[in-house]
């Protein structure tokens, strides 16, 4: 009868996921749901109107935030529908600016965003590395559809957007950045895997807040931040040995370190360094053509020198010595 209470619960949640009130009657009968959920079947577009109509009756984006998080779990399908019909209202929420906010609030919002049983990615504390491959294959076994993931996107929370050290409240951005990728892209949200390394942090603010969900430590020394680092990555790679790893809102120093270390050995990519760096680059590119101002004739001005703006800078010297054909030096004396 336990078994019986048990595989109901989890059609129940089946129902939830991928349809709610949009699953036929023929398969509602099959799955034993007769009497369990409301009779209504509707299709997906009664469903989406529903769903904007909460969305939008929220009083502040925070809230909406929350709203569309808890939306995921309970139907993904219904989640994607709203993001890709509704891109402009949504993005926002999902991404930036919103995502900022949530970031700082997440330990404290934690358990309301994510009311269902579904694993939202990968929380890797230090103790974890040792035993890495068999956090990995707690991931696999909650996977419902049994398929690798094809992207991983990576964080420690040491430099989010451009709000500091946040240590494991820099999850949202991982899972920010994969549903994006998934709206625009048209990846399978069954093979995106968001990831932060909950290593520490060293904001006061969350070491002394009871309810931070993190490591209650200050961050590793650089061998340590290394090693630990390594062996996630690595075992990363025997899992799923084709997965995309983009590393997300690393530390500087850190950032160029694992694209360093990591470039030529595997399949991954620094967003903040390389994807950044492209788009300016392309941007460059098209304002020259607009000024009509040759490029050897431009000056570059920065301001900061984060991971990102190393990272353009770098692609624009590169640019100017190779397409242009500029020296080194000269190229230099541009910025």
């Amino acid at each position: 009868m336990f078994e019986t209470a048990r595989s109901r619960r989890n059609s129940i949640e089946l129902v939830g996921a991928k349809a709610g009130t949009a699953m036929p009657a023929e398969m509602r009968q099959a799955l034993n749901l007769r009497g369990l959920v409301p009779a209504s079947i509707e299709d997906f577009t009664k469903q989406e109107m529903r769903a904007f109509q909460q969305l939008m009756s929220k009083p502040n984006s925070l809230e909406k935030y929350e709203f569309l998080a808890g939306l995921r779990c309970i139907n993904v399908n219904l989640f994607f529908r709203l993001v890709l019909n509704h891109f402009k209202e949504v993005a926002p929420l999902i991404y930036t600016p919103t995502v900022g906010e949530a970031c700082l609030n997440y330990s404290h919002i934690y358990p309301f965003i994510y009311p269902c049983k579904t694993s939202v990615g990968l929380f890797i504390t230090l103790k974890d590395v040792e035993n890495i491959d068999l956090v990995i294959e707690n991931y696999r076994s909650t996977m419902s559809e049994h398929v690798d993931p094809e992207i991983a996107v990576i964080t420690d929370g040491s430099r989010i957007l451009g709000l500091g050290d946040l240590g494991i409240n820099g999850m949202a951005i991982p899972i920010g950045k994969l549903q994006l990728y998934v709206a625009i892209g048209g990846l399978n949200p069954s093979r995106t895997l968001p990831i932060v390394l909950d290593f520490g942090t060293n904001n006061k603010k969350y070491l002394n807040d009871p309810l931070y969900l993190g490591t209650r430590q200050t961050r590793p020394d650089d061998e340590t931040f290394y090693d630990a680092a390594g062996q996630v990555l690595s075992a990363l790679y025997r899992a799923f040995p084709d997965i995309l790893i983009q590393f997300e809102d690393f530390s500087t120093d850190h950032a160029f370190g694992l694209l360093k270390q990591w470039r030529k050995r595997a399949l991954c990519f620094n967003d903040d360094i390389q994807g950044t760096g492209c788009v300016i680059l392309g941007g460059f590119i098209s304002a020259v053509e607009q000024a009509g101002i040759p490029a050897k004739d431009q000056r570059i001005l920065f301001v900061g020198a984060g991971s990102a703006a190393v990272g353009v800078a770098r692609q624009l010297l590169d640019y100017f010595i190779i397409e242009h054909k500029i020296p080194e030096e000269e190229a230099k004396a541009m910025f």
